[in-house]
């Protein structure tokens, strides 16, 4: 049997930036980049999206990781449950055949 997993990598990188929008930028493209050159990623894990949002180091660390991890955790349930929607009309269809 095939089962589908939405999957979620989270990660912090220290980006040499003039400005936010700056260090998003520089980080989006070189995630891009790296995305489009690797067959598995593109091919084998289908990878869809790359977002990401840039802090000043300090206080803002530990609140912002907190933010993500919820808005990734609410992104997440949304999406099984698109899924899961999807895959009962998709099954649904199946049996009228």
């Amino acid at each position: 049997m095939i089962y589908k997993v939405h999957w979620i990598i989270d990660g912090v990188a220290e980006i040499d930036a003039d400005s936010k929008d700056d260090a998003e930028k520089k980080l989006q493209e070189t995630l891009e980049e790296y995305v489009k050159k690797s067959d598995q990623l593109m091919n084998k894990f289908v990878a869809r999206s790359i977002q990401g949002t840039a802090y000043l180091p300090g206080s803002d660390d530990e609140k912002s990781i907190k933010e993500n991890q919820l808005d990734n955790k609410k992104k997440s349930k949304k999406n099984e449950s698109n899924n899961s929607k999807k895959g009962n009309g998709s099954n649904d269809s199946k049996k009228e055949d």
